[in-house]
């Protein structure tokens, strides 16, 4: 489209996607000066439409941001009161304790939250200073000026199907920044885009990655334990994943239900979402849900290669914040604290930058406080935990990640840093190594089948768009990963996007929830996933 005249306007800072890393950017940067025109732009239908979290929020970089955000009304009241962890076997559990854990695995004075209402409260506090937000915006493309990233394409509609320009094409406009933020959240196409052109994981671990699927359930009164905070292992994934879950009891007799499942699996006949299901008939689990309804559903994928997958995380004219690098904590199973540091990080960078009279160039001051200040040291303390795990599998990565996160507490590891290895898409075998696994049919009250659970995302994407998911060579499905893999696509997707019919590969785009599996997992990697038109995609209520 570069044949396209489009408007251009200059901010100071431009930041793309409305969550919690490019929120806290936008409110810090007009907190240290009010003058500074920045603008955030979101590509769901309004901020948080698009925020998919377990979540329990560690405050620490909320304290930071907005020191009195109790008073301002910010919508993080449930405290932590109980924080069980369980072992599970397919009929019964073991609880295990928790003082042998390291302090850093506490989750009491924690807080269960929506982040999708968290985003949506800090979007309305970065109003209040005079931010700009646009929800319904994507960002298509970058906008460069020579090697350096001076803004992006932002609010393109109605392309035809094959991507060309129709009657009613709407050519969107350029937004210029002396410096450009990315928080588009796990394997953004923008942030991909620039970690390729400037090679920004050099030197560094690949990213590793898990699929993370939700449901919001209504439960019996009487089962409902305002506070309590469960974690999982076990079954059903045994030695096929690693992974587990979560169950959250949040206000007003609602639960969290939650399942990870890390994509570095080795069986193409898994089935992340089934797994899912399958784990909600565990006798503890169906008890608490028994006479209860779900009420929504959406997934999301997660970064899981912590400290030494982060990639450098500035170029010129542009930084990586939050998810866009890779911040979560694994064994925590938290990030959104580190996301806000991030963005604070960012934003104290880029104003002492202007501050100076430069643009565009690298904020290498950034960099310096994510890797040497708080969010690389909670990061550097469990950064052995995942490798265990995958090297080793679930009971000794237990024992031997425990101490490790012990002695690390203590300021040293017995492991110095463990390598990752193969990346997620590269960890899939060939199907004929493996055993089918049968999976259960969804009985319609605990467990449901994919279409419906994705009509409980709210989900819609206008149907006459382009495709945005992308084959590189539309013959490999059938040519290459069928007979290799038995098409794993049809059973990593939690959307069922992706579907073999009568020997034919189809794509059904319109169920995407914007997850991003199919980039990371597809194993001829073949497929790359883009934005679609703004305003499309999941509507999560209360994620």
């Amino acid at each position: 489209m570069s044949e396209i005249e489009r408007e251009a306007m200059e901010y100071d800072v431009v930041i793309v996607g409305a969550g919690p890393a490019g929120l806290s950017a936008a409110i810090r940067l007009k907190q240290l000066d009010a003058d500074l025109q920045v603008v955030v732009l979101e590509k769901g239908s309004e901020v948080g439409a698009h925020i998919l979290s377990g979540a329990v929020l560690d405050t620490c970089g909320l304290d930071e941001l907005i020191p009195d955000w109790r008073d301002k009304g910010a919508p993080i009241k449930t405290k932590v009161k109980k924080d069980n962890f369980y072992m599970l076997g397919q009929s019964g559990e073991i609880r295990i304790p928790n003082w042998p854990m390291p302090p850093l695995m506490n989750n009491h004075g924690k807080y269960i939250v929506s982040m999708a209402n968290v985003c949506r409260w800090m979007a309305e506090q970065a109003e209040e200073l005079g931010v700009e937000i646009f929800p319904g915006m994507a960002c298509s493309d970058l906008v460069f000026d020579g090697d350096r990233v001076k803004g992006v394409v932002a609010g393109v509609f109605g392309l035809e199907p094959d991507g060309s320009i129709g009657e009613g094409t709407e050519p969107g406009m350029e937004l210029h920044g002396k410096y450009v933020f990315l928080s588009e959240g796990v394997r953004g196409s923008l942030a991909k885009e620039v970690i390729a052109k400037y090679d920004l994981s050099k030197g560094k671990e690949p990213q590793k990655f898990g699929i993370g699927m939700k449901e919001i359930w209504e439960i019996d009164p009487d089962k409902h334990c305002e506070g309590t905070v469960t974690h999982t292992m076990g079954w059903p994934l045994g030695g096929n994943a690693g992974g587990g879950s979560f169950i959250y009891h949040l206000e007003n007799n609602q639960v969290y239900v939650g399942f990870v499942v890390h994509l570095n699996y080795k069986n193409p006949h898994l089935f992340p979402y089934m797994e899912f299901q399958r784990f909600k008939h565990h006798p503890m689990v169906a008890e608490l849900l028994k006479g209860g309804k779900r009420v929504a559903y959406g997934a999301r994928a997660i970064s899981e290669g912590g400290y030494q997958s982060m990639p450098k995380m500035v170029a010129p004219g542009v930084a990586l914040l939050g998810c866009s690098v890779g911040m979560v904590n694994v064994p925590r199973i938290k990030g959104n604290h580190n996301a806000m540091l991030s963005g604070k990080a960012a934003a104290e960078a880029a104003y002492e930058a202007i501050q100076a009279g430069r643009e565009g160039d690298e904020l290498s001051a950034y960099e310096d406080e994510v890797r040497g200040g708080a969010i690389g040291k909670d990061l550097k303390k469990v950064r052995n935990v995942k490798p265990m795990w995958s090297k080793w599998g679930m009971l000794p990565s237990l024992a031997l990640g425990g101490l490790d996160m012990w002695t690390n507490t203590l300021g040293f590891s017995l492991f110095g840093t463990m390598k990752h290895g193969k990346t997620d898409a590269a960890s899939t075998e060939p199907a004929d190594k493996h055993k089918v696994i049968d999976y259960p049919k969804p009985d319609g009250k605990l467990s449901f089948d994919r279409l419906t659970n994705v009509s409980f995302s709210f989900t819609n994407h206008e149907e006459s768009q382009p495709c945005h998911l992308q084959l590189a060579d539309a013959s490999v499905p059938m040519s290459v990963n069928m007979p290799k893999f038995d098409e794993p696509a049809q059973r990593y997707c939690p959307a069922g996007v992706y579907e073999v019919v009568d020997g034919e590969f189809v794509v059904n785009f319109q169920n995407c929830v914007h997850c991003k599996t199919c980039d990371i997992k597809d194993p001829s990697q073949n497929i790359t996933w883009v934005t679609p038109q703004g305003g499309d995609g999941p509507n999560y209520p209360n994620m």
